[in-house]
């Protein structure tokens, strides 16, 4: 397809429910991309960009599949009253004028739609039963600004247009007239259908006719040489004293027809349907809805305001929890692997690993021919986004170690791996939970409670990410977190660690130092009445080999403490072979 045909629209991607710049062909959208490749999102890129570097993106879809959005929105529409010559004599006859009652207007008559106004081809329009009892269509011509300007010349205008869409300019006359101005009267929800696609300017050399039908009878029919200003004069009027924007939308006025210019006056109705049609663009259509109908602009606010709230590490899923599964009331990557009948057993990482950090292990010890598995990242850390109202603790994750059991149907005699940080979350979920967990294995458990020397460490580590990123720390985690000989001679091990850390969200990693800082609570060891063993490294400075010892002796059904000679505190990674050889003292 030719970007010189491109009909712009807005449309929902069936399969991750975000926002995509498509072109519409009859009952087909072309999805389109820039020519890197990356999916178009709104049309504000579009007209960033040289059309002619647009390209296809996937395989057409059917327009059934999805939902058509407005091409644009986010902002109010800038629009002109009374600038059709005869649909001026049919408003100031009408009663309903409460503006200058010329027929000619001196001065465009300026007002705005509120953006929550705005809905798409084929949505209803709210009755807005006991708010208004004359609402009223006006079809138009939208124009759409493609370059920032401040006091642009009449001359030059047009070289800040973009391109053109359909606007439907609804209206609550007796709040038109009440209030003494447009703006309430024009901008009650549903009261701007917008659409269904927007096209380049330069692909239009004469004047557009506008046509609106009510229920199919013809009500509106000029064309855009009879408006009283001109799209040149408007967009300079508008710029004298403010500057347009890119992607701001002009609505141009509307024809004579509209139900105030008939006696007497003809109001929608529920069920009645209106379509503007404009040549060259296509027909925007749109129905009143029922009058018990429910305000859709409440979701869609509802929405809007929920996507203000920063959410960290979401990009890895699109922006749109794809691939995620709801644990808790929240997003989390969870996997299972292994045989579906076998033992279940758990996996936790600690901080700055993923649910990766077991994947040697799982294929060394042979658990996936075994075991029925499940991993999880952490809220923040791999997959798993966190919202900035969450807070993470050592409790909140054990309780989402329980989201996964709960998923996973898991009612007793599972396998619960842990490491390092995991260790504390483990041990605060079995605490709580004992009768799920037969067997433990803790590899490099840290000090319980964590020292307070510790605890501001993680508070500091945590503000020196979200103030300077990953790549602040990583260095000293990977010379304090990895022994000399790992060092020295295993440099797959240390670039593997480095990657777990560099691929970490900065604010996603610092929650979870926040969460480990607090990490003050004494946890009663000899509570624990399962089977356990515990791995450390003989260079593991997180976890020495003698408070492994110590909690050996703690725990009343530990089966081994084993020390891997020169290893540090990424035990998998650098001694994956060892760790799997002590899982034998479980067997």
């Amino acid at each position: 397809m030719s970007s010189a045909k491109y009909r712009y629209c807005a449309f929902l991607d069936p399969s991750t429910g975000l926002e995509r710049i498509g072109s519409l062909d009859g009952e087909q959208i072309q999805p389109l991309a820039f020519s890197s490749g990356a999916p178009l999102s709104s049309l504000y890129e579009v007209i960033a960009i040289d059309e002619a570097t647009i390209r296809p993106y996937s395989d057409p879809l059917p327009r059934a599949s999805t939902k058509l959005l407005a091409p644009i929105n986010g902002r109010d529409i800038l629009c002109v009253g009374k600038n059709y010559a005869e649909h001026a004599v049919e408003f100031n006859k009408s009663g309903f004028d409460s503006s200058d009652k010329t027929d000619q207007p001196t001065h465009p008559v300026i007002f705005t739609k509120r953006f929550t106004s705005i809905i798409a081809d084929s949505e209803e329009m709210l009755a807005h039963s006991g708010f208004t009892d004359s609402v009223d269509f006006e079809g138009e011509l939208g124009v759409i600004i493609g370059k920032l300007g401040f006091r642009i010349a009449q001359a030059d205008a047009m070289k800040h247009v973009w391109g053109y869409t359909i606007i439907n300019d609804m209206t609550a006359r007796e709040r038109q007239r009440d209030h003494k101005q447009f703006y309430i009267g024009k901008s009650p929800d549903t009261f701007c259908p917008m659409g269904p696609v927007a096209i380049p300017a330069d692909r239009f050399s004469d004047a557009l006719r506008v046509q609106t039908r009510v229920n199919g009878d013809l009500r509106q029919n000029a064309t855009t040489d009879s408006l009283i200003f001109s799209i040149p004069y408007l967009v300079k009027t508008l710029s004298e004293g403010q500057t347009l924007m890119p992607g701001d939308v002009l609505a141009t006025g509307t024809p004579a027809g509209v139900g105030i210019g008939r006696t007497p006056p003809v109001y929608l109705q529920p069920g009645d349907e209106v379509a503007v049609s404009i040549e060259g663009i296509g027909t925007l259509t749109n129905k009143i809805a029922a009058q018990s109908a429910s305000n859709p602009t409440l979701r869609r606010v509802q929405q809007y305001h929920d996507s203000m709230l920063p959410i960290a590490n979401a990009t890895k899923t699109l922006n749109a929890n794809v691939g995620l599964t709801t644990i808790g009331g929240k997003p989390l990557k969870v996997f299972r692997r292994g045989i579906d009948h076998g033992s279940p057993a758990v996996f936790i990482h600690g901080l700055g690993g993923t649910s990766d950090y077991w994947s040697p292990l799982i294929q060394a010890a042979g658990l996936e021919k075994s075991h029925a598995l499940h991993l999880f990242d952490f809220e923040g850390h791999g997959l798993s986004p966190t919202s900035a109202l969450s807070e993470i603790s050592i409790a909140s994750l054990a309780a989402d170690v329980k989201g996964v059991f709960d998923h996973a149907g898991i009612t007793g005699g599972a396998t619960l791996f842990a490491h390092s940080m995991g260790c504390l979350v483990a041990i605060r979920f079995l605490l709580d939970h004992p009768q799920l967990v037969s067997r433990l294995v803790l590899v490099g458990p840290p000090p319980i409670p964590l020292p307070e020397a510790a605890s501001k460490n993680n508070h500091a580590r945590a503000a020196l990410v979200r103030k300077e990123t990953m790549a602040a720390v990583v260095d000293a985690v990977v010379s304090a977190g990895t022994s000399a000989k790992t060092q020295a001679s295993n440099p797959v091990a240390v670039a593997a660690v480095r990657m777990s850390l560099l691929a970490q969200d900065p604010e996603g990693y610092a929650k979870a130092c926040s969460a480990l800082a607090g990490a003050t609570d004494i946890l009663d060891l000899g509570a624990i009445q399962t089977d356990t063993i515990i791995v450390t490294g003989s260079e593991d400075k997180v976890s020495p080999p003698a408070l492994c010892e110590e909690y050996g002796k703690k725990l009343k059904k530990c089966k081994s403490v084993t020390v891997l000679q020169d290893v540090g505190h990424w035990h998998v990674f650098e001694d994956v072979q060892g760790v799997a050889n002590s899982l034998k003292a479980l067997c």
